[in-house]
């Protein structure tokens, strides 16, 4: 059978809830009871399993689940030349609602590079070796490099002097990767820039405006970033890109429509792009409106990843019957919220929650689009 191509009318974000073979084995890892090569084994028996549960459910795209990562993005950028994730004890990172995550803090402390060997490059060649359909890997987006380093984590006296020399870089390693994936067999690549919408929540926006930057400036870089970072992907090759407001533990760490961003969001190149829609927080659906005409795809996020309790068809039809006002219906497909479990902590659903939910999403397809 040949292999689905993409754009889907059902797809997911990627994040799985970890299995309980891999929850029980992490903590004897860093704990040094574990070697490395012991947890890579176990990690090789529960993938193939996550992978048929997405088969089976009827998505013609599958991940790993981001199972071998403790984050959805500091294990990639840790994994890049001259990007370092520190832990600094006694102090917490970002705040979510009414929990904190772990006191980790990514410090550029030399030239940023893609290396040959990722070790994401091997996560991808064994996801593709386990499944029957399309394998598509998730990476945080080089936005993610410039908006979570601290600029007293900058350590490299170029990128402090002249910061469109970081930007240079960050263009240039993501190049690298993009091909580097492709390379690899990946053919849906797909990049989590979540930072268009966080730059849209107002307390973000003061945030940023209090270190002297313009949110609105930042907005447009990293749309020109990553536009320039993925314009010369071969001709097969599809990019994703999921946009939320946190996702830690069934919380969040922003709100604010996409109004702000949607210009540039659209104008990055992307194929196809994941969009929370799953509360208020997300705002209306009036930005869809900025999508271009063409072959381009929205998946908004109407089905949360947050909470157990499953949407209705009626109201999923509902909300796709007004988001029809804005982008003709062709253009969209659905997907979850978010992943199910950004952080290796995962979010308060189960595995039953989880898999009714990517049940609901290809049903939610099949109704509508008569596919997926």
């Amino acid at each position: 059978m040949p292999t689905p191509t993409p754009p889907f009318r059902a797809d997911h974000v990627g994040s799985l809830l970890r299995p309980a073979a891999i929850k029980d084995a992490r903590p004897k890892f860093f704990a040094g009871d574990m070697s490395a090569e012991e947890l890579k084994a176990i990690e090789d028996v529960e993938i193939p399993a996550l992978v048929k549960m997405q088969e089976e459910v009827g998505l013609k795209c599958v991940t790993d689940g981001e199972a071998r990562r403790t984050f959805w993005h500091y294990d990639f950028m840790g994994m890049l030349d001259g990007l370092d994730i520190e832990t600094r004890d006694g102090s917490s990172f970002v705040g979510f609602k009414g929990v904190e995550l772990p006191p980790v803090y990514p410090a550029i402390t030399d030239k940023l590079d893609f290396p040959d060997d990722h070790p994401m490059l091997d996560h991808f060649r064994y996801l593709a070796e386990h499944t029957n359909v399309l394998p598509k890997i998730s990476i945080p987006g080089p936005s993610c490099c410039h908006f979570r380093t601290a600029k007293k984590d900058i350590r490299v006296k170029e990128y402090l002097d002249d910061e469109e020399a970081l930007f240079a870089d960050l263009v240039a390693t993501y190049k690298k990767a993009v091909q580097a994936f492709y390379d690899a067999g990946c053919r849906y690549l797909q990049m989590d820039d979540i930072f268009f919408a966080y730059l849209c929540d107002p307390k973000h926006r003061a945030d940023k405006e209090a270190e002297g930057r313009d949110p609105d400036a930042l907005i447009r870089k990293y749309g020109e970033v990553l536009h320039d970072a993925i314009k010369d992907r071969p001709d097969d090759m599809f990019i994703g890109m999921h946009m939320c407001r946190g996702n830690f533990r069934s919380t969040h760490a922003a709100e604010g429509a996409y109004d702000l961003a949607a210009e540039s969001i659209f104008s990055t190149g992307v194929d196809i792009f994941f969009m929370e829609y799953d509360t208020d927080r997300a705002g209306g659906l009036e930005p869809l409106s900025l999508l271009p005409k063409g072959k381009q795809r929205v998946l908004p996020g109407f089905i949360t990843t947050k909470t157990p309790e499953l949407e209705s068809m009626d109201w999923l039809k509902a909300k796709f019957d007004e988001a029809s006002k804005y982008v003709d219906i062709d253009q969209l497909g659905i997907a979850p919220q978010c992943g199910f479990s950004s952080t290796e902590h995962g979010n308060a659903v189960t595995e039953d929650d989880q898999r009714k939910k990517l049940e609901l999403v290809v049903r939610c397809a099949e109704e509508i689009w008569g596919g997926v």
